[in-house]
């Protein structure tokens, strides 16, 4: 399958990042870029600084020394860049006081409960929108936690292991559901995941890093067009991608 070509121009650039807590170095002169409608995948051993380089690119966290520059502008330093970012964290953080419906609409604009409607219907939560947040199952708030993100319109989405805490079956309709969102609000997206399948599946280009103090060791291009179909994930070709992926991950141990 022949590779659909991301949009031109940048969302998203990390130039020489590097950061250390105190004397414990965890990110070490990272440079990656992420363009307009593409998905990267960031994979590393735990501990090697991707959520530090995710919460960096969000502007939550100033690097010891490089820049983030989102559309142009830089991120740091009181200053957000150009473009709006919005973050998925590993935990969904909803609102307990909130409904459905009300976690939903906490980051869109007042005029936008259209966009809010079509991405409760997306998720599979128009017909829970009256329940709170401890009525939900795990799959059902990370849906929600997604949502609400989206209907904030970002430009660039951050993505720490979103879908890790859930079951394979979930995850694997999450995914879908998530590239269907994608497909159609054409946001770029950077996602740290553990998960090799998950990135081979979701992202455009996967990043590998190495061991703490985290740096990028390979950079691969992801050969299969979009739309994904689930039968992807049992073919041959994908199989053997997962293999590049965990081979590379193998060499930094």
């Amino acid at each position: 399958m022949t590779n659909i070509v991301a949009p031109s121009g940048v969302s998203l650039r990390a130039e020489r990042v590097s950061h250390a807590f105190g004397d414990a170095a965890v990110l070490h002169d990272v440079s990656l870029e992420v363009r307009r409608g593409e998905i990267v995948a960031l994979v590393g051993p735990s501990g090697c600084g991707k959520t530090t380089l995710l919460r960096a690119c969000a502007g939550l966290l100033a690097p010891t020394s490089g820049t983030v520059v989102s559309d142009g502008a830089h991120i740091g330093n009181g200053r957000n860049g150009n473009g709006r970012i919005g973050f998925v964290f590993q935990e969904s953080a909803l609102l307990a006081w909130r409904r459905v419906e009300g976690n939903a609409r906490l980051l869109a604009d007042p005029g936008d409960a259209a966009l809010v409607d079509r991405l409760l219907a997306a998720t599979g939560l128009a017909a829970h929108r009256t329940k709170w947040p401890h009525e939900l199952s795990g799959g059902m708030k990370m849906r929600l936690s997604l949502a609400r993100t989206l209907a904030a319109r970002p430009d660039v989405l951050l993505l720490d292991e979103p879908f890790g805490a859930l079951d394979q079956i979930t995850r694997h309709a999450l995914h879908d559901e998530f590239a269907a969102l994608h497909a159609e609000h054409r946001f770029a997206a950077l996602m740290v995941t553990h998960a090799i399948d998950e990135a081979a599946y979701l992202a455009d280009r996967v990043f590998v890093m190495s061991h703490a103090p985290g740096s990028i060791v390979a950079e691969i291009t992801v050969p299969f067009a979009r739309p994904r179909r689930a039968a992807l994930r049992f073919s041959p070709e994908f199989a053997k991608l997962c293999g590049g992926i965990a081979r590379h991950l193998a060499g930094t141990a």
